[in-house]
């Protein structure tokens, strides 16, 4: 049994928009983890695989810094979670 609590059956909420955003600008794990590395966020690209598909949880601190390397406001990133409750 894992420890790891789930919000509706996921790791994460952002896994989907992340592939859609990183797809878009064409970049590649190996970039979107070098630029991490270079803010001081350690992600490994398979990490970044695992988000995408659903296999991992996100640390507030990687969150806002795949935002900024994107881009993007954090809140695009929780715009689905955002919708479930309006």
């Amino acid at each position: 049994m894992s420890l790891i609590a789930k919000f509706n059956g996921n790791m994460n909420v952002i896994g989907k928009l992340l592939k859609e955003y990183r797809t878009k600008q064409k970049m590649s794990y190996e970039q979107l983890a070098a630029k991490l590395e270079l803010m001081g966020i350690s992600i490994h690209k398979q990490s970044i695989y695992d988000i995408e598909n659903n296999k991992r949880t996100v640390k507030d601190y990687e969150l806002f810094g795949i935002a900024y390397v994107l881009g993007i406001d954090v809140n695009d990133l929780l715009k689905d979670i955002k919708k479930q409750y309006k």
